[in-house]
């Protein structure tokens, strides 16, 4: 659940592949047979689903909209989210992410009919919608994002129970306001890229602030937005 796969569950995906299309008598398309030989050349060895949606055989794969040269960046994606999740709740119901994937299509310069438009809503609820509750979460949707601008995916190996979250929030609000400024925030993922390594890169912290801050009510980064960046857990 990392958003990608790399290393064996890239190996044993690969493989069904191979052996579905076999059974059913198909040889590997060209454009399967170019993301395996791609894959075997990745410096990452990761791949994202829209970098897999590549080889699915259907000319009109909504997910390769999403791909980074059209969506451009984490910061789009978030303050596209933003402005969806009006009551700061961390999920979008289906028809607001019908307008949510709509206004994201467009600024990708793509126009697609009304009906289209439920087609890919309906798909993505059935891809990233695991307790079929209509609604998805922020960290859900991220997946769209290619892995290298997915910087959510990083966070999701920084959780926190609601009892370290609140410490920390109140912890960095330093003048005790509600909410985190831009410099407060840049001394909390100083920390944390100090205290996660592993997950995460001090030198892309300009790049994280900036994505983050995307979430923000005109500077102001209230405790709902960060606890979505965190993954903070309720319990």
């Amino acid at each position: 659940g990392n958003g990608f796969m790399d290393g064996k569950e890239l190996q044993n995906f690969i493989q069904e592949l191979q052996q579905a299309r076999k059974k059913a008598g198909l040889d590997l398309t060209p454009e399967m047979k170019a993301f395996v030989d791609q894959y075997g050349k990745a410096t990452d060895g990761k791949i994202g689903i829209v970098e897999l949606a590549q080889v699915l055989p259907t000319e009109e794969n909504f997910l390769l909209f999403f791909r980074c040269q059209q969506l451009k960046s984490s910061e789009d994606f978030m303050q596209t989210w933003r402005k969806y999740d009006s009551d700061h709740s961390g999920f979008i119901d289906s028809e607001e992410l019908k307008s949510f994937l709509k206004d994201l299509l467009q600024k990708a310069n793509k126009q697609i009919e009304d009906s289209k438009l439920t087609e890919y809503t309906e798909i993505m609820l059935r891809m990233f919608d695991a307790n079929n509750d209509g609604k998805l979460e922020l960290t859900e949707l991220a997946r769209l994002l290619p892995v290298q601008e997915n910087f959510l995916i990083k966070f999701q190996g920084v959780k926190m129970c609601a009892k370290e979250f609140n410490k920390a929030f109140e912890m960095y609000d330093q003048d005790g306001n509600g909410y985190i400024d831009e410099n407060e925030l840049d001394a909390l993922l100083k920390d944390l890229c100090e205290k996660n390594k592993k997950e995460l890169d001090i030198t892309n912290l300009a790049t994280y602030k900036k994505s983050i801050m995307a979430l923000s009510d005109g500077g102001k980064l209230y405790r709902a937005e960060l606890a979505l960046i965190l993954c903070a857990e309720e319990n």
